[in-house]
């Protein structure tokens, strides 16, 4: 037989292995009986281990899968093609491996699959060896048994899970676009992964995106591709889901893809706590180059070294991590960093880097035992792990209280920014206010500069025309002294003497019309005045920095004024009397004859005064102008300088003012942060003592209650007792009613003697013999003890007493005195008797004894019989006395049998 047929055949042999299987369990229990089982179990672990050794180093038999069938049944088209895919891609990466063992050696791998062949087809039995099973898949479990091995080791061969997988199948998940983008990442260099669009990238597909419909809350994470794609290259998509499902919910995996990854940081912090126990000096190391425990290990546990072994160690990994957990992890990785310790020592921070990425795994691919035994002799303690995850918790706890008062601070830090920002706004809309209020001052002051040009020009032309008032009087006394020598020049002739005066009269003209100019100009300057008040009255009401300056401004402006209206009224007095003068030279002039000579000088007088005059005006003109311009020059130059100094004090005001309104407001600030503390830490006191006096109040409530119910308990018994003692009361005078009933009747006795008596003694008639008819007739009803019953019982109802001892309610009884004297004996035996009744009512009262009510009935009857018979026998008011008893309280029960004592006795 050919070697490429031997795999083949070994194969072939797979499903029968359970006859050949059965012949050699019964030769190792025929030797049992001789040999201890312990030397059988050691014995087969040894085949077990060199068979594994020889399968993975023989590559004929690997070859072998492309052509043999999958041990495992199909349930698809798609996922037993993929399975066959993964075999020949498993096979294209183990082509590097070379055989280095002898043909003779694949019987030693036969053993191997009968071993877990009788395990695959015992399963139910063999599972209950724990021990066997995890000493067989430590030594590695055979490639073709793999993926039925681990499904029986998770148990889900039948797991409802698979019918799920073709729902999921028909659904859309949210994830696709990212599945799709990180499928080709996974497994990039492996044949059944690497076609775009294929039926490993398919197959892959399919599991994510079923997964990611099953479980949304972790939905779909990159890292667990590469156990998807491990698990697919070993059985069909529907057994992969399955598969998958339960090593995220039994084996802690979901929470490591959990979108926040708490299980991974959980991870790390026992990994490095691992390290810094069992290799301190590598820990120490890390910890001084900044090394971190998730910059290499992160992969090892969401890929479970996928990403840094061959598929060959991968598969043994994922073997031990199916049967002992997420141990194995931990195990392995203090292992690598054990043997790699040295290397690692010497090493940066980059070099352990490019060291951990490509250089570690390298060396285990020759020798993976030596890997696993090293990681089998860790010291692991589950006890020690747990008391350390509860550490990690209590870490996390605290971290999570900081946060949150971290993000608490951030609040209240991002509230005082904003607080800030607010009064940076303040302050900035205060400075434009500030900008506006100076740029409307300087607008003030632009027309507080115009107002007092203006005054300038009024003190000008006022100056002028007190010049001009100056040169008047000059004029006029030039004049005065010319009028002399004029009144002595009689020769000049009429004609020049009129001239002359006509140019005298248009000089007075034009000085009348600038006097009136005068007046106007002082119009306009009173007008300007009254403005200026009030612009100024409007500049004190405005808000300004500057009133006090403004307001002697104004007082020197009215002083000014007051010292330009004396000058104007100084002038017009001196105007007046230019006029006066005038009006007397003219008057004189008029007066004196003119003769011939005194023409030739008249005329070379108004020649020269002609000359002088406009000479005078020149020089005027000329001073006039100069004196403006250097008077405004000196104004425009002092507005200016006062200007510019009120200006600056005022913006150095001003800056003191903000500086010390932002310290204000920042002190303000502190304070009010203290008193919001402190009125918290209050709000907290407070609250402690309202729950406190609640409670208080909520016991006294309850003890107040409590002595309620007590007392009313007291009163209860009280109230027993003293009905007890009534009752005995009651019951201590019913003893001496007896007594009261015999009085009773000895009285009744008496009273039908008296009345017996009374009727044998011989009496005068009465008038109309109304006494006498009335006692026979009350013989008659007396004699009659019907009739005596019926009036009882009438009395007793309430009816009329006209019926009791008279048919006529007309009827009348006159007395006699002997009679009155009867009857007042007969009202003291009454009283005497009513007495009596009375003390006998609270006795026998039905209400309050209820036990003795037939004895105090018959004592009753009998005193309500004496009574009626008393009261018949005295008048006819018998129903009244006896409505009287009844109102007392005692019964109205009178039968005619108790009649019938009464007429016998």
């Amino acid at each position: 037989m050919s070697t490429s047929e031997v795999p083949v055949s070994s194969k072939s042999e797979v499903p029968n292995a359970s006859s050949t299987s059965s012949s050699k369990v019964a030769e190792s229990g025929a030797t049992s009986k001789q040999a201890p089982k312990e030397d059988e179990t050691a014995e087969l672990l040894a085949k077990l281990e060199a068979a594994n050794k020889l399968l993975e180093a023989d590559e004929k038999s690997l070859v072998s899968l492309s052509v043999a069938p999958s041990p495992t049944p199909s349930h698809s088209r798609k996922g037993s093609g993929s399975s066959v895919v993964s075999s020949t891609s498993s096979n294209s990466h183990y082509s590097n491996q070379q055989s280095t063992e002898e043909p003779e050696n694949n019987t030693a791998t036969g053993n191997v699959w009968e071993i877990w062949g009788k395990l695959v087809n015992d399963w139910e039995n063999a599972r209950k060896k724990t021990s066997l099973i995890k000493e067989l898949v430590r030594r590695g479990i055979p490639h073709h048994f793999r993926g039925l091995a681990w499904q029986l080791l998770l148990g889900v061969h039948d797991s409802p899970h698979k019918e799920l997988y073709v729902v999921y199948l028909k659904q859309t998940s949210p994830s696709e676009k990212l599945i799709r983008r990180d499928i080709a990442r996974t497994f990039p260099d492996h044949d059944f992964f690497k076609e775009k669009d294929g039926l490993g990238q398919e197959s892959l597909f399919n599991v994510m995106k079923a997964y990611s419909l099953h479980d949304r809350e972790v939905g779909y994470c990159q890292g667990s591709g590469f156990i998807v794609g491990l698990l697919l290259m070993q059985m069909p998509e529907e057994e992969a889901f399955a598969v998958l499902v339960k090593l995220m919910q039994e084996y802690r995996l979901r929470e490591l893809f959990k979108p926040s990854m708490a299980e991974l940081g959980l991870c790390m912090y026992k990994l490095e706590c691992l390290i810094q126990e069992l290799l301190p000096d590598l820990y120490l190391h890390f910890q001084s180059q900044g090394f971190h425990t998730s910059m290499y290990a992160s992969s090892w546990f969401l890929t479970l070294y996928a990403t840094s072994f061959s598929l060959s160690l991968s598969c043994r990994i994922m073997d031990l991590f199916i049967s002992e957990g997420m141990d194995v992890v931990f195990r392995l990785g203090i292992a690598i960093l054990q043997t790699s310790q040295e290397e690692l020592l010497s090493m940066d921070m980059e070099g352990m880097l490019q060291h951990f990425q490509k250089t570690l795994f390298s060396q285990y691919e020759g020798d993976p035992d030596r890997l696993f035994n090293t990681a089998f002799a860790v010291k692991y303690s589950s006890k020690k792990m747990k008391k350390i995850e509860k550490e990690y918790t209590a870490l996390k706890s605290k971290e999570n209280e900081d946060q949150i008062e971290l993000r608490r601070l951030r609040t209240e830090n991002r509230l005082l920014r904003q607080r800030i920002e607010a009064l940076e706004k303040e302050s900035a809309s205060l400075a434009d206010r500030l900008i506006q209020y100076q740029v409307t001052r300087a607008q003030e002051a632009e027309e507080t500069y115009a107002l007092k040009n203006n005054l300038s020009t009024t003190k000008q032309k006022l100056l002028d025309t007190s010049r001009k008032l100056e040169e008047a009087n000059t004029l006029i006394g030039d004049i005065k002294d010319r009028t002399s020598s004029i009144t002595s020049a009689s020769s000049l002739d009429e004609d020049e003497a009129q001239t002359v005066i006509q140019h005298l009269q248009e000089e007075l003209i034009a000085l009348r019309l600038k006097d009136a100019d005068i007046d106007i100009l002082v119009k306009e300057l009173r007008t300007k005045i009254k403005e200026l008040e009030e612009t100024n009255i409007q500049l004190q009401k405005a808000p300004s920095n500057d009133v006090q300056h403004l307001q002697e401004e104004l007082i020197a402006v009215k002083l000014r004024e007051a010292e330009a209206n004396l000058s104007l009224k100084e002038m017009k007095h001196k105007v007046y009397d230019l006029e006066g003068q005038w009006e007397d030279y003219i008057i004189k002039s008029n007066q004196e004859p003119s003769s011939p000579k005194d023409k030739n000088s008249n005329k070379r007088e108004v020649k020269q005064l002609q000359e002088e005059l406009m000479s005078v005006k020149i020089r005027e003109a000329g001073c006039l102008s100069e004196l403006k311009e250097t008077k405004q020059k000196v104004m425009e130059f002092e507005t200016q300088n006062h200007i510019c100094t009120n200006q600056i004090r005022r913006m150095d005001e001003e800056n003191k003012t903000l500086k010390s309104q932002l310290e204000l407001h920042e002190v303000q600030e502190k304070d009010l942060q203290n008193q919001i503390k402190d009125l918290s830490r209050k709000l907290d006191n407070l609250e402690a003592q309202r729950k406190e006096e609640s409670m208080m109040m909520r016991i006294k409530d309850a003890e107040q209650a409590q002595s309620v119910a007590e007392l009313n308990r007291k009163i209860a018994e009280l109230e027993i007792q003293k009905e007890e003692l009534l009752t005995a009361d009651r019951l201590d005078a019913k003893d001496g009613s007896q007594d009261l009933a015999n009085k009773i009747y000895d009285l009744q006795d008496e009273v039908l003697q008296l009345r017996l008596s009374h009727n044998s003694s011989g009496q005068k008639p009465y008038r109309n013999g109304s006494l006498s008819e009335s006692d026979d007739d009350t013989d008659e009803e007396l004699e009659n003890p019907e009739t005596l019953n019926q009036t009882l019982s009438d009395i007793i109802e309430g009816k009329s007493s006209s019926r009791v001892l008279s048919s006529s309610p007309d009827k009348k009884i006159a007395t006699s005195p002997r009679e009155d004297q009867f009857s007042n004996k007969n009202l003291e035996v009454e009283a005497g008797e009513e007495q009596c009744i009375d003390s006998l009512s609270p006795i026998c009262s039905p209400s309050k004894v209820q036990s003795s009510n037939n004895d105090c009935d018959t004592n009753l009857s009998q005193a309500n019989t004496g009574a009626v018979v008393k009261s018949l026998l005295t008048n006819g008011n018998g129903a009244q006395t006896l409505a009287a008893d009844n109102s007392n309280g005692l019964p109205a029960n009178v039968h005619n049998g108790e009649m019938g004592n009464v007429n016998q006795k």
